[in-house]
């Protein structure tokens, strides 16, 4: 495995190409990495780069918002099958049908979404800005896709209407709260972290709801020394890693998603040595896609 990573290494190097690899990949790749960390913040990174080539490891619109964000360079996704099964719950057209019933009302969208679901909304958000991105909008009322609970959780924050998209994270989704308080249970000194993808009932019992990166920070600043983890497992890797003197466990090991752990290290070899796997978003999707995504960043 490290001769592995040392050619994966060298090959970047003569690509002048960058790594970047989701919090919830496989450890192996996030130790080859040049950026671990979640999919928007990423992408932003690496388009400050000079890199020539993003070898992106997460899932299909991850490696689609790189495109966005950097048109002029080459990204490449290693397994191109690598989807998100949240982002295929809506579609352009169904959003579309959608908007025609709502006139008037701005079109919130999670990044985690489709790059032409992204072009025909107003804004998008990620779930650690979401509340900002709502409560930022003029507009009482505001329809957000395609994740219902996080959709929920803004509504529970803000004095907005939300009018909910009935999509889900299949992971996040299958948490309830009676597995989240037997878990609690079990460790009652643990602080219990929560995504807001999860469903309201789980948010409701969680002594924290944040997004990835926001667990990682939370864990690195709290004085508690064991958490329970209430997202997709492959966060507890750089959990235990950045924090090797606190414990972490997960709230349920259903939360493993396939997709996210489909990019093995000969596909990152392979994708390199060919230039494979290259995900273009075409200009008539990427520049109106580009706009919803620049007034979220400008609100930072």
């Amino acid at each position: 495995m490290e001769a592995t990573k040392q050619h994966i290494r060298a090959l970047l190097k003569e690509k002048n190409a960058i790594l970047l690899a989701h919090n919830y990949v496989l450890p192996e790749v996030q130790d080859v990495a040049d950026l671990c960390g979640d999919s928007l913040e990423l992408s932003i990174k690496a388009a400050a780069t000079d890199a020539e080539v993003i070898v992106f490891c997460g899932v299909h619109f991850m490696a689609e918002t790189a495109s966005i964000l950097s048109p002029e360079k080459t990204v490449l996704l290693p397994v191109k099958e690598a989807g998100c099964p949240m982002a295929d719950m809506v579609t352009p057209e169904a959003l579309a049908a959608r908007k025609a019933e709502l006139p008037g009302v701005p079109v919130v969208t999670y990044v985690n979404s489709s790059a032409a679901v992204k072009a025909i909304s107003d804004v998008c958000c990620t779930s650690a800005n979401v509340v900002k991105v709502v409560a930022s909008l003029k507009e009482k009322e505001v329809l957000m896709t395609p994740d219902r609970n996080l959709a929920q959780y803004a509504a529970s924050q803000t004095d907005k209407t939300v009018h909910l998209w009935e999509g889900y994270c299949p992971f996040h989704n299958t948490l309830t709260a009676k597995t989240a308080l037997a878990v609690k249970a079990k460790h009652p000194d643990a602080v219990f972290m929560a995504h807001p993808e999860c469903p309201p009932e789980v948010l409701e019992v969680a002594d924290v709801v944040t997004s990835t990166s926001g667990m990682l920070t939370y864990a690195r600043q709290s004085p508690a020394t064991t958490f329970i983890v209430g997202t997709e497992v492959g966060i507890l890797y750089p959990l235990s890693r950045q924090n090797p003197e606190k414990t972490f466990i997960p709230a349920s090991l259903e939360m493993t998603c396939a997709d996210m752990k489909r990019i093995r290290l000969n596909d990152i070899v392979t994708c390199l040595e060919t230039l494979s796997g290259e995900v273009k978003v075409p200009e008539e999707v990427r520049v109106p896609a580009l706009s919803a995504v620049e007034k979220m960043i400008a609100m930072k």
